[in-house]
């Protein structure tokens, strides 16, 4: 190879995560970028990040946790977060990410979740920095709490256990789901399966070193943020610099401030980040020529979200096809599909009669009545999607059923759940919960099966029902949730939201009307709340199912 060849990437020759850092001693060329909470940046070469992280994993060894023993990670500041992160991993130390507290709000939920996902992890120690301490000693009773701040200052004095050899089927983190339609539950997410889906986005996206540099906001106890800008880049070798998640929410026109002073090339978001750009952004002085893709998944994308996005930016250097829609979830390591880069996304129009009746796409002509899908792309290279009904038959295309998914990116499953794996995992493949259907062998992801509205016998897809409602002046766009309640003759569609301002009643007959006259739908109630009423997960997405629940049990305040 000579000099001016790029080498190959860390993932080329390696099966096990540990071996990547080790790959990644050698380099120093580039590496991450990590943005402080006042704008200063702290920059770390592969070499370094490899470094910091065998010195932190020794030390791990040296407190007496061992192969296979898991540690949970309550770690607000990214750069630390990482490097404790991959410090574990490096000697064979599970860790289990888990969101920091976002404030006084909503604490008591927090300390909840804190305490379900430390319970059934199984973590011997919990690390944490000080300052949260003495908030989750209740939360965590019976855990071993170390203060990050002491842990990793004190030098390194004597030799360390060496470590045990790790194998690419061993676990490598647990991913905690978020929770939107269920209790989280920890998925065991192995070496082999980081390895093949990193692979897999690397060449989706086409990532190389020395032309490409992602710039993240996304937070990294979620499979989107550390599955996609902290481990396939580092697989990739490809920079990344990382904004604070909380620097984003405040001041949400950072992120693409910061993705054109870096010159990034790569940036992923939810649809509701793509929507808070285009709101809080404004386009002087940007220059966004550098981008070659702007992902956006981990929720259902509103195909006027995408429109406005691409539309807005246009003037800041923004090109055509490179919004690019995209599917995952934790328990397929993260990438599932990924649409097509340098392709303007086209929603795919069906008519809406024979797709609320009997789930049938049929693609609809002008003047009839429709709705309209994203397309999500192809599955990721070395992998399968099926559509299947209730029995598990796959479907013809533009069928709707549940999405299942095959290849070697599917997890080993929930980590002391041994019914819900059962259920999920099946030799068929990984049972998404999702409904979706194949067109042309791109995949478009209608609804989350146990979210569907069914109501008369027709099925409703509650995000539909919830961007029509959200188009009511008055309502907080994303903070909008439907559900049904048992009726006296079928089930009733009832729309919890927050409002954003003006008379409560007024609006609530609004929202009422307009889903009426749009969606051709009843609703029984709509109850608003102030704004932070509604249940959210640690990823900013509400939570249906927690929602519904509180509604039943008269819980929620308005």
């Amino acid at each position: 190879m000579s000099s001016k060849e790029t080498p190959p990437p860390a993932g080329a020759t390696v099966s096990t995560f540990a071996e990547v850092l080790a790959e990644n001693l050698g380099h120093t060329d580039d590496g991450y970028t990590f943005i402080q909470a006042d704008g200063h940046e702290h920059f770390v070469s592969w070499s370094e990040l490899s470094r910091e992280a065998l010195r932190r994993g020794h030390r791990l060894l040296r407190s007496g946790l061992r192969k296979g023993d898991r540690i949970a990670l309550v770690v607000p500041e990214q750069r630390e977060f990482v490097l404790t992160f991959l410090g574990a991993v490096s000697v064979g130390v599970i860790p289990v990410p888990m969101y920091p507290p976002l404030g006084l709000t909503r604490f008591e939920t927090y300390c909840e979740d804190a305490a379900h996902i430390v319970r059934m992890s199984g973590a011997r120690a919990l690390l944490v920095p000080r300052d949260l301490v003495e908030a989750l000693l209740q939360a965590v009773d019976g855990v071993q709490v170390v203060v990050t701040e002491e842990f990793f200052a004190e030098p390194l004095v004597g030799s360390a256990p060496q470590p045990e050899a790790i194998r690419p089927e061993d676990v490598m983190f647990l991913q905690f789901t978020s929770g939107s339609t269920a209790a989280p539950k920890g998925v065991r997410v192995t070496h082999a399966n980081v390895l093949a889906n990193c692979a897999a986005i690397i060449g989706a996206l086409d990532l190389r070193p020395g032309r490409d540099r992602g710039v993240s906001w996304l937070p990294l106890h979620h499979d989107m943020g550390l599955v996609g800008f902290v481990l396939a880049p580092l697989v990739a070798r490809c920079p990344v610099s990382f904004l604070p998640t909380l620097r984003f929410a405040f001041s949400p026109g950072l992120w693409l401030e910061t993705v054109s002073r870096h010159r990034a090339t790569v940036t992923f978001a939810p649809n509701f980040g793509l929507a808070l750009a285009v709101k809080h952004t404004t386009v002087e002085h940007l220059d966004l020529s550098c981008l070659r893709v702007v992902g956006c998944g981990a929720e259902p994308n509103h195909p006027g979200t995408l429109r406005s996005f691409a539309a807005h930016f246009a003037s800041a250097g923004l090109r055509p096809g490179v919004v690019v829609p995209c599917y995952g979830m934790a328990e397929a390591t993260l990438a599932i599909s990924f649409g097509e880069i340098g392709v303007p996304v086209v929603p795919d129009v069906v008519q809406k009669e024979p797709y609320l009746a009997g789930g049938l796409a049929r693609p609809a002509e002008a003047g009839e009545a429709q709705v309209a899908f994203v397309p999500c792309g192809r599955p990721i290279a070395g992998h399968r999607v099926l559509v299947v009904d209730d029995e598990g038959i796959p479907l013809p295309e533009r069928h709707v059923g549940e999405v299942v998914f095959q290849g070697p990116s599917v997890a080993a499953g929930y980590h002391g759940d041994a019914e819900a794996t059962r259920r999920g995992f099946t030799a068929q493949g990984l049972r998404t919960g999702d409904c979706g259907y194949l067109a042309d062998g791109v995949l478009h992801v209608t609804s989350r099966k146990k979210d569907l509205l069914i109501v008369n016998g027709r099925n409703h897809d509650p995000q539909t029902v919830e961007w029509a409602a959200a188009e009511v002046p008055g309502l907080r766009k994303g903070n909008v949730v439907a559900f049904t309640r048992p009726g006296p003759a079928t089930e009733e569609v009832v729309i919890v939201a927050e409002l954003r301002g003006g008379d409560a009643a007024a609006v609530a007959r609004q929202v009422r009307g307009h889903v009426q006259t749009t969606l051709s739908l009843a609703v029984a109630e709509v109850l608003l709340l102030t704004p932070g009423g509604l249940p959210k997960t640690s990823s900013g997405k509400v939570r249906r199912s927690r929602t519904r629940q509180q509604y039943l049990d008269g819980a929620l305040r308005c």
